[in-house]
């Protein structure tokens, strides 16, 4: 790595000559043109005079430098062509913002010292400039440490919730276990019950039986019982009367004889008697035994009974787990259906990506074949417009010497010669080359006012689109056909140059910039009626031209304002409202509905042409308000949009018809009159840029983190005026640097940052900036302090737009050496996979190389290196991309459409020592972690997006630190990526 050289003394580059410097240069131009990014350079470069503001641009805006290599190379082409100053300011230039690989190429540790620098800057003008790139860093990282101290709260109360969630996920996984344990131990129950209801059965049926055998036995038990006791009575009845015989017979014959008989018959009796005993205790036990088997019986009846309750019970319940069972059956039948139907969707969805990338990688380059087809018919057309203002220029130079008189007399003629001339020079300077040319509408009210001069029959055709102007005849045709035609001519869309024709001013020999002419006819009382004008006049005031719907109106655009209310924005239009009665725009037929598209006019003798198809309500008011003389407006009937948004404003549902989202660039505090407090990096929607009752605020409010809602609102200033508050604290911060440098250290964590520095680089047309525009020009008499000239492109907003990432979003560990060490942990665990490099062949890499899809070299070898399609192979899968990259790698993968999360771990020393055996397990040192983490901070401002940072004291070993991690790449996957244009 580049923090891993070790600087040797090398020779002074002053002494050196301009050969050995720029030999120098070129065996480091590889290395140079990879780590320098020239937007960084350019202000150095353009201060100590060997770059030109043509060149600045020329090197950050030309289409053909696709990505930041070529940039570099180019800049590095156009300072050799400043010989020895331009590579001594080169050298000088790195060794301020590229200290390490200044140290590569000269092989001289780097230095703030005076004498070090070469002198193409003055002392005075050096000091400034480090004090405020010193200055920035030293906020910067007071607004991280402030951010970070305020987050961790933030993070606790999250670890907390998180907590919370994390037990609660452990119940239901107890919950669905002890389910699923309950329905197996169901299904065994229900299979016992089966089980249980078949012996059930089997007893029912034995028990009938043994019932059926019982009743049987006793039934003859007591059918016996019953013919025993029979006969025992028959026999007892019989012996007495016997007995009753033999008594009367022994009382009548008693003798000693019949004593024997007498015995017998006592014992006879005896036995009769003791028969009679005997049988009712044989009666009481049958009896008894006859209860018993009563009392079975009815036993076994209940238990019967019971039986046939529970095996019906059984049977409801069998029902229910049945029904139970058909209705999860017909869940997983559907969930089935449906997981079909989401991947035959999932399936279409990825084929329409693919024809939709195929139509989208078409139409860019259809894109890049108009702009280029553009760019040479462009050139083509100021070509033939200089060849144009030539020619003018050699007619009317000797006519300017005739008499009045000779002008009073060839006037007609004149002004038909201009035309003549004109398409004279267009065919001679390219004969080959098909003629420019437009048609215009004619306003019927100027008839009476055209020349007449006698033309050819092509010449005078109503649908001539020659430069000549017509005849009387064509114009009459011409007013026939615009009021007979049902259907409006379109015509073709030209810049306010084809509607006007300059002339240079004969007042002077040197070329002057020409002036717009109104189109009243009246001239300057300077100039003399006999001489000929300074500019071609319109030959058809007040004309209309028609493109589609637009509507193109010509008017006295004195006080405009005064003349047009407007209402809209940038998201609904900016339409006309009201109309002054009697005022120009009411005589030309403008109404309310309008939109107005583009406004053409005339400002410092130069032509001025604004589009407000998008514009603000109050770059629109601004841009109309500058309006002196004749103007332009391009207008589009839009009835039906306007009374929408006027039914949304009678209903309060917006306030006006703006809407655009920001980024806060300097800390704003509490003012009266409901100011929002605002700090650094924070987005704002801007819903109305001119609120009722001020003219230098915006109505705002701040933006939920993860939903495109609006929180707290209020007004915040206006761009302009917000300029100024940013250079008023950037002012206060360079001349309070010794104060802060004495005091400002112990405070340093506590302190909010102030600002972030934002220029707009020269891109291109900003929204916001158009408040600003040409405000030097107005003289205003506050006492405000006002910041230099090279100032004025700093930015206190900045516009963003929101992006929904996918799933999982890649993560980037800064600073870089403590990154590599937690990567691999992070990659550990589950969910994160670290980025694979690629080893490519020579002849691909230099292809992809081309097409910026390499986002960093690998330290392994040659051409091994970390690839776009890497880093999208870990994303398909569903978790987060752990990237080992630096900073450089963010835009290359905004390009991509790739969104990083991006995580500062801001170091102190005392948290530099708790790494300190992992440092030095790498080879690493507290010293290198802590220049490193104070050389990547500055550089994670000028990132497009926002990024997350972590406080030196919000974590105590390497495990905390992990988990807060993770933490914080779980909150930042939900929330909205908001990017801004890059402009660096």
């Amino acid at each position: 790595m580049a923090g891993e050289c070790v600087p040797c003394e090398g020779p002074d580059p002053k002494e050196m000559g301009e050969e050995e410097l720029w030999e120098l240069i070129n065996d480091n131009r590889h290395r140079i043109s990879l780590g320098v990014r020239p937007c960084i350079l350019i202000p150095y470069l353009r201060q100590a005079r060997v770059l030109t503001e043509m060149d600045e641009d020329e090197i950050l805006s030309c289409h053909n430098l696709t990505n930041r290599c070529m940039r570099t190379s180019y800049m590095l082409d156009l300072l050799r062509t400043q010989g020895r100053n331009g590579a001594v300011a080169l050298l000088d230039g790195l060794m301020i913002h590229y200290p390490t690989l200044y140290t590569q190429v000269t092989g001289r540790k780097p230095s703030t010292e005076p004498s070090r620098f070469s002198g193409l800057i003055k002392y005075s003008e050096l000091t400034e400039y480090l004090v405020r790139a010193v200055t920035g860093m030293q906020k910067e990282l007071q607004e991280a440490q402030r951010e970070a101290s305020r987050v961790t709260a933030r993070c606790t109360t999250l670890e907390s919730e998180i907590g919370q969630i994390m037990e609660q996920e452990e119940k239901s996984r107890c919950l669905q276990a002890e389910n699923e344990r309950m329905r197996r131990h169901l299904c065994s129950l229900q299979r016992e019950v089966t089980k249980l209801k078949d012996e059930k059965c089997d007893l029912y049926m034995r028990y009938t039986a043994a019932i059926e055998d019982k009743s049987a036995v006793n039934k003859r038990l007591h059918d016996l019982n019953l013919q025993q006791v029979y006969q025992l009575q028959t026999e007892l009845q019989k012996a007495q009367i016997e007995n009753e015989f033999q008594r009367k017979h022994s009382l009548k014959c008693a003798s000693l004889a019949e004593m024997p008989q007498l015995q017998e018959e006592v014992q006879l009796r005896y036995q009769l008697v003791k028969t009679e005993q005997l049988d009712p205790a044989h009666q009481d036990i049958l009896a008894h035994d006859l209860a018993e088997a009563i009392d079975s019986q009815v036993e076994l009846a209940e238990q019967l009974r019971c039986y046939r309750e529970e095996n019906e019970q059984l049977l409801k319940e069998k029902q229910g787990l049945m029904d139970q069972k058909e209705c999860l059956s017909l869940q997983v039948q559907q969930l089935t259906l449906d997981c079909n139907m989401l991947q035959q969707k999932s399936t279409v969805v990825h084929n329409q990506m693919r024809e939709l990338q195929a139509e989208r990688d078409q139409a860019y380059l259809s894109r890049d074949e108009a702009q280029t087809m553009i760019a040479r018919v462009l050139a083509e057309k100021d070509t033939l417009r200089c060849q144009l203002v030539e020619l003018q220029e050699r007619v009317f130079s000797p006519k300017a010497k005739c008499s009045p008189r000779e002008q009073r007399q060839s006037s007609d003629e004149t002004e038909g010669g201009w035309e003549s001339l004109r398409s004279s020079s267009d065919e001679s300077s390219s004969p080959n080359r098909r003629r420019l040319r437009r048609m215009d509408a004619v306003n019927p009210m100027s008839l009476s006012s055209c020349p007449s001069e006698g033309e050819d029959a092509v010449a005078s055709s109503i649908r001539s689109r020659n430069a000549e102007p017509p005849s009387s005849d064509s114009l009459r045709r011409r007013e026939k056909a615009l009021y007979e035609d049902s259907s409006l001519e379109t015509a073709e869309t030209d810049s306010l140059l084809d509607d006007f024709v300059f002339l240079p001013n004969f007042g002077s020999g040197d070329m002057q910039t020409p002036r717009l002419c109104p189109s009243k006819g009246s001239t300057s009382d300077s100039l003399s009626r006999t001489s000929p004008p300074p500019f071609l006049m319109r030959s058809r005031p007040k004309a209309i031209r028609i493109n589609g719907r637009v509507l193109s109106i010509s008017l006295q655009g004195e006080a405009l304002l005064s003349q047009l209310a407007l209402v809209g924005g940038n998201k609904t239009g900016v339409f006309v409202h009201q109309v002054t009665e009697g005022s120009p725009a009411h005589t030309v037929g403008i109404g309310p509905g309008a939109q107005i598209v583009e406004v053409k006019y005339e400002q410092n003798q130069k032509a001025l042409r604004m589009v407000l198809e998008d514009s603000t309500l109050e770059e629109a008011m601004w841009a109309l308000g500058q309006v002196t003389g004749l103007c332009h407006l391009s207008l589009r009937p839009r009835q039906d949009d306007y009374e929408a948004l006027l039914k949304q404003l009678q209903n309060s549902e917006i306030s006006s018809g703006d809407s655009f989202y920001v980024r806060v660039n300097l800390s704003l505090p509490v003012g009266p009159n409901a100011t929002l407090a605002v700090s650094c990096n924070d987005i704002l929607h801007v819903t109305n840029t001119r609120p009722a009752g001020t003219e230098d605020s915006w109505h705002a409010s701040q933006v939920h983190p993860c939903q495109l809602l609006d929180l707290q609102s209020g007004t915040v200033p206006n761009y302009y005026r917000a300029q100024r508050l940013l250079i008023r604290v950037i002012e206060d911060m360079s001349f309070q640097t010794k104060k802060c440098q004495k005091a400002g250290r112990v405070g340093a964590q506590n302190k909010e940052k102030a600002v972030r520095i934002v220029s707009t680089g020269r891109h291109g047309r900003n929204p916001l900036w158009v408040s600003v525009e040409n405000e030097k020009t107005k003289n205003t008499e506050s006492s405000d302090t006002f910041a230099p000239k090279s100032c004025v492109t700093l930015m206190p907003y900045t516009l963003v737009t929101p992006r929904y990432p996918p799933i999982c979003r890649p993560v980037l560990l800064l600073p870089t050496i403590l990154g590599r060490i937690l990567d691999k942990k992070l990659a550990g665990w589950q969910g994160f996979q670290l980025c694979e490099h690629e080893v490519l062949s020579p002849c691909e890499h230099a292809a992809r190389l081309q097409r910026s899809e390499i986002l960093e070299e690998c330290e392994q070898g040659r051409n091994c290196c970390y690839t776009l399609q890497s880093v999208e192979k870990v994303m398909k899968k569903g978790i987060h991309c752990v990237l080992p990259l630096g900073l450089d790698c963010v835009r290359r993968l905004h390009r991509a459409e790739i969104f990083p999360i991006i995580i500062f771990i801001s170091q102190s020393a005392r948290s530099a020592r708790k790494l300190k055996s992992k440092l030095q397990r790498h080879g690493q040192s507290e010293e290198q972690l802590l220049a490193c983490s104070r050389s990547e901070e500055p550089l994670l401002d000028k990132l497009p997006c926002l990024y997350h940072s972590v406080a030196p004291d919000s974590w105590c070993d390497q495990t905390s630190l992990l988990t807060s991690l993770r933490t914080i790449i779980w909150e930042e996957q939900k929330k909205i990526v908001w990017v801004e244009p890059d402009l660096w």
